[in-house]
């Protein structure tokens, strides 16, 4: 990932001896880094760094901190300044009420992203034995949710990054749920190409890159400097993972089996016209803010070109 200096500490100011004086300097720090929510995040780091709560600063302000604390805190103030994510600082991420294990080798999960997890849900799959296949796990959010909301469910999960693949595993060992998912290393859904995975899958999810890549030079700092590029770039029209998971899934899925898809804005037509006779679309769900956000097709009986 790129990296990124960080504002160095004003060796001038003391250092702040109490829980209100430390709390107080890490708002200064945020905000003067433009940091919005910078009350709120400074709660949040104290916790990391200090392991205080915000109602222990409230209820004793006056409580000393150690130039050692303060040493260890500090940084993690900077860090934010720098735009780095809070969630890679603090180390996780809430999905579906749940902690996910978090760092800068995944993308960090978003809450549109659940509608995946819902869309699954509202099919039988989700209370009959079967298996289900999450495509590019990332911090395996998707696959550990399905093992936990689909108790009869076993689940693949694929990625290309190493790194990745040790959060996912990380993250499903955390849960409880790593005897019921197997995880596989490659591009798209090749490591599933072999014959053992033919026509047994009920349930494929994906939330794939789909953002074009000359935009992905103009997202905010937080994100285009710090998660992963390649969890995000979707090729020059934000399209290229749609044309893969639309030609490989064919012949994983069984007829009556899902192909569920996390899109961009404007993307949902694109998609819709890229369906061809393996697939018809069974429901589109959009986001809270109106955005055509999930597709789910159902693979039909019919040859599986596209």
């Amino acid at each position: 990932m790129m990296q990124t200096d960080m504002a160095a500490p004003d060796s001038s100011l003391p250092f702040p001896s109490t829980l209100l004086s430390a709390y107080q300097r890490g708002v200064a720090i945020l905000q003067a880094a433009e940091v919005t929510n910078a009350d709120n995040e400074a709660f949040w780091l104290l916790e990391a760094g200090l392991g205080v709560s915000r109602l222990r600063v409230y209820a004793d302000p006056h409580a000393r901190v150690g130039q050692a604390d303060w040493a260890r805190t500090e940084p993690l103030f900077r860090r934010r300044a720098s735009r780095e994510p809070l969630q890679y600082i603090m180390g996780t991420q809430v999905f579906r009420g749940r902690d996910f294990l978090v760092n800068s080798s995944v993308l960090i999960p978003r809450p549109e992203t659940e509608l995946l997890i819902e869309e699954v849900l509202a099919s039988h799959f989700s209370t009959v034995d079967c298996h289900m296949v999450d495509m590019g796990t990332g911090s395996g959010c998707l696959a550990v949710s399905l093992a936990l909301d689909c108790p009869g469910a076993t689940v693949s999960a694929t990625d290309c990054s190493a790194q990745a693949l040790q959060v996912a595993s990380e993250n499903a060992q955390r849960h409880g749920v790593a005897d019921r998912i197997r995880f596989f290393r490659g591009e798209c859904l090749e490591p599933l190409a072999a014959g053992a995975f033919e026509g047994k899958v009920s349930v494929i999810v994906s939330n794939p890159p789909y953002i074009p890549s000359e935009q992905c030079e103009r997202l905010p700092r937080e994100v285009r400097a710090f998660e992963p590029l390649p969890a995000l770039d979707g090729g020059s029209n934000g399209l290229a993972f749609y044309d893969r998971l639309l030609a490989e899934s064919p012949s994983l899925l069984h007829p009556g089996g899902i192909l569920v898809m996390e899109m961009g804005m404007h993307q949902s037509e694109n998609v819709r016209r890229k369906v061809g006779e393996a697939f018809i679309v069974k429901t589109i769900r959009r986001d809270q803010a109106g955005v055509d956000r999930v597709i789910c097709l159902e693979r039909t009986s019919s040859s599986w070109t596209v």
